[in-house]
C-alpha cells in the first residue's frame, strides 16, 4: 500500500491521511465550473485555497521546479489518473503481465470523469533516468482524452508531443531505458504534491494544485474576491506618489470589499 511508505516532502503521514480523506474527488464537476477554474492560473487558485483551508498554506501543491514544455498554453484542469514508473531496470513481471498492466492503465486513463490528468511517480532513486513520455504516449493519451501529464520523471520528443498535450516533468532526456509501469491508482508524491486517482487537479507553467471537492466551487468566487482586492494596491502602486500613506490607505480600501 502507498500510504505504507514514509511520506516525502513537508508532510508527515498523519497530515497526509488526514488530507486525503478531505480532499478525495470524485464525482464529476460542471463544465461551468471546470470552465471558471481553467480561467484562473494556478497560483490564483492557490491563493483562494489558503483563504477556504490554512491546510493548502502547506501542502496540497507543488514545491520543486518542474520543466513546463507548453508554458504559453491555458491551465489544465482534470481528474488524477495516477501511477507509478521505473526505468533503470528491466520490468521484474512477464510481457504478459506488463502488456496487462498498460492496457489496464489506459483503461483508467479514459475512464470518466473526464478530461483526465496523469500524474506520474517516478520511483527511481535518480528520476527521470528514462523517459515514458514521447510521442508516442503523447498522442495515445491526448486520443483518450487526457490533458497532459505531471511527472518527477522525463519527457522527450518535444517538437512530436501531441498538439495540445502539456507536460510538467522533472526532466527532459532522451532515452527510455527500461521504463515500465510499477503500478496504477495508487497515492503518488510529485514534487512534494499528493495526489490519488480521482482528485481534481489544476496545472500551469507554476505548478500544480489538488483542488478538494468540497472547495472546488467556492474557488472560482473568492479568488474573485481576492482579485478585486489586490486591484486596489496595484491601482494605487501605479500611480504617481505612491509612498507607504498610499499602501496604508489603499489597503484600508481593499479591507472594505466583501
Amino acid at each position: 500500500m502507498a500510504l505504507d511508505r514514509p511520506a516525502r516532502g513537508p508532510h508527515n503521514r498523519s497530515l497526509l491521511i488526514h488530507l486525503l480523506n478531505k480532499g478525495v474527488t470524485m464525482a464529476p464537476m460542471s463544465d461551468d465550473l471546470l470552465a471558471a477554474l481553467r480561467a484562473l492560473d494556478t497560483p490564483t487558485v492557490c491563493n483562494a485555497l489558503e483563504v477556504l483551508d490554512d491546510d493548502w498554506r502547506t501542502s496540497g501543491f507543488t514545491t520543486e521546479p518542474l520543466v513546463c514544455t507548453r508554458p504559453e498554453q491555458v491551465p489544465m484542469v482534470g481528474y488524477a489518473r495516477t501511477a507509478t514508473i521505473r526505468a533503470r531496470t528491466p520490468a521484474p513481471a512477464t510481457a504478459a503481465e506488463a502488456r496487462e498492466l498498460r492496457i489496464a492503465y489506459y483503461r483508467m486513463i479514459e475512464a470518466p470523469p473526464r478530461p483526465t490528468i496523469a500524474v506520474i511517480e517516478d520511483l527511481d532513486a535518480v528520476p527521470g533516468f528514462g523517459a515514458f513520455w514521447g510521442e508516442v504516449q503523447t498522442t495515445v493519451h491526448n486520443a483518450l482524452g487526457c490533458l497532459g501529464v505531471i511527472t518527477n520523471g522525463s519527457v522527450r520528443d518535444l517538437d512530436m508531443a501531441a498538439p495540445g498535450f502539456q507536460m510538467l516533468a522533472g526532466s527532459v532526456g532522451p532515452s527510455h531505458a527500461w521504463v515500465h509501469l510499477e503500478a496504477i491508482e495508487t497515492i503518488v508524491t510529485v514534487a512534494n504534491m499528493t495526489v490519488r486517482s480521482g482528485d481534481l487537479v489544476h496545472a500551469d507553467r507554476h505548478g500544480a494544485v489538488v483542488i478538494p471537492e468540497r472547495l472546488a466551487a467556492k474557488v472560482p468566487e473568492t479568488a474573485g474576491l481576492l482579485m478585486r482586492q489586490e486591484a486596489v494596491l496595484l491601482g494605487r502602486a501605479r500611480l504617481p506618489g505612491f509612498n507607504a500613506d498610499a499602501i496604508a490607505e489603499a489597503l484600508a480600501k481593499a479591507d472594505d470589499i466583501h
